[in-house]
């Protein structure tokens, strides 16, 4: 499976990040399929390259959730959204457009009728409380 994650690069506690599309087994610095785009925590600056980032969440990637917030701040987030509505509004129309059948009344059906309620009696649906058994004490040996 793909994943959209973050590979660290830079100096010993001066972190950089590249977001990047990988396969979910490679390692967290290992080989990757394609970069998306980059990430510096030290100064907030995220640059994601929108396309890439929209091909790959298409096809299928499964973002990391830390990825998934840059992405949403960059606004990617609510592109693929808007792509998705705008497919399902493009279905939506093919189907409306095809010659529906007209509707066919179902033959009525009889109801069953209700169960009558027992009679019940008040000794019979009570049950007698069920004694445990007393704990044996324990012996020293």
């Amino acid at each position: 499976m793909v994943k959209l994650r973050l590979r660290r690069s830079g100096k010993k506690k001066a972190a950089f990040f590249r977001i990047v599309a990988t396969d979910s087994r490679v390692q967290r610095d290992g080989q990757y399929i394609e970069l998306v785009g980059t990430y510096n925590p030290i100064n907030g600056d995220t640059e994601i390259k929108k396309d890439i980032a929209l091909k790959w969440l298409q096809n299928g990637a499964q973002p990391t959730d830390t990825v998934r917030v840059l992405l949403s701040k960059n606004g990617v987030m609510k592109e693929l959204h808007d792509l998705k509505q705008t497919a399902k509004k493009g279905t939506v129309a093919k189907k409306s457009t095809a010659t529906k059948k007209p509707a066919t009344k179902k033959p009525a059906t009889k109801k069953a009728e209700p169960k009558k309620a027992a009679a019940k009696s008040s000794t019979a649906t009570k049950k007698a409380p069920v004694a445990k058994p007393a704990a044996k004490p324990a012996t020293k040996k």
